[in-house]
């Protein structure tokens, strides 16, 4: 009978060590080897040795971490295989930004994948999420309750649309996150013909030019921050979530200040942050979604972690699933400081 994962994998106070492999997955203190599922800051730590991910967490990595991105960075593209010590590994798309990836881990036998972040909703920024059938599945919990069922993204782009003609002398200043929720809404407001420009905060710039490199078009985008007051009047601007509540967003046109997150189905996380258009806008899988994948993985063991684990847990005991708490530190919920993606 082989080894069974609890005896390999270990979680330590840097992260999740795959023993025979010699490297960590998402790391949050500097090793000498690690896997990154993804490019946001509470996966993708700076000042490890060899770093091994997609092609685009690793451009992600270089423009956020500069040279502190790691030493050695090895490029693994989608589908391809590694061998790192005595563990096989590939990297399978997960559906949370772009370059994110499952981590897919083969010894002795037994397949565990780790999922990282990941979405089922579409999202034309990154690739689809993919189910991988596996022995033990270790998923993220993030909204892992019931109330948490996300609508299609698509109607919350139609209801800021809808706002910016009901106001339209109104600056629509739009918070989201500098990686994935920006390029992701500016990708859902072309693909509802919205083609009039779209103004970004200065923050978003960089990170949305590393989209461009990698194919995506999102038309013509201007800068907000030094843009004229009367030249934003009527139009969308995207900005970090603390940019909408200082002063440099206080100052446009009669604002709508709108939030695009999963929290934002939580009415008095909107109330308390002054949002007057809360959009349910996710990169997260929702209840059902979690649910959802774990049946389509197959897994007969699912360990959780990040999130609200207690109903995840129980969900799956009632499928004759076995599940666990993995308790990895450095993973919460949002961190405007280190835009832990919501």
């Amino acid at each position: 009978m082989p080894p069974h994962p609890s005896t390999w994998l270990e979680v330590r106070p840097e992260g999740l060590l795959v023993r025979p492999g010699g490297f960590f997955v998402d790391p949050v203190r500097p090793v000498a080897s690690a896997v990154i599922s993804h490019g946001h800051a509470d996966h993708a730590r700076p000042g490890h040795g060899t770093v091994v991910a997609t092609p685009e967490t690793l451009a992600i990595m270089a423009l956020r971490l500069g040279d502190a991105a790691g030493r050695e960075r090895r490029p693994l593209p989608y589908g391809q295989t590694v061998t790192l010590g005595e563990v096989r590994l590939r990297l399978a798309p997960a559906g949370h930004i772009l370059g994110s990836a499952q981590v897919i881990l083969e010894y002795a036998g037994t397949r565990v994948v780790v999922s990282g972040d990941y979405k089922r909703s579409p999202d034309p920024t990154c690739a689809p999420f993919a189910p991988v059938p596996c022995d033990i599945f270790v998923t993220e919990a993030t909204f892992a309750l019931p109330v948490f069922r996300h609508p299609p993204a698509e109607g919350e782009v139609t209801r800021l649309l809808a706002s910016l003609r009901l106001f339209p002398d109104r600056t629509h200043v739009v918070g989201v996150y500098a990686l994935g929720k920006a390029q992701r809404l500016l990708a859902l407001l072309r693909a509802a013909g919205y083609d009039a420009p779209i103004w970004l905060h200065g923050a978003l710039a960089p990170m949305t030019e590393v989209y461009r490199r990698f194919g995506q078009d999102f038309g013509d985008l201007r800068p907000a921050t030094v843009a004229n007051k009367d030249a934003l009047r009527g139009a969308i601007v995207l900005a970090p979530p603390g940019a909408i509540q200082d002063r440099w967003a206080r100052r446009l046109n009669d604002p709508v200040v709108a939030l695009a997150s999963g929290w934002m189905r939580v009415r008095q996380r909107a109330k308390s942050r002054g949002v007057e258009l809360p959009l349910v806008i996710s990169d997260h899988a929702d209840w059902d979604e979690l649910n959802a994948t774990i049946d389509a993985v197959g897994a007969p063991e699912v360990w959780v972690t990040h999130g609200r684990e207690e109903a995840l847990i129980h969900a799956c005991a009632q499928r004759g699933v076995r599940g666990r708490a993995l308790h990895l530190i450095g993973r919460g919920e949002e961190d405007e400081a280190t835009e832990a993606e919501t």
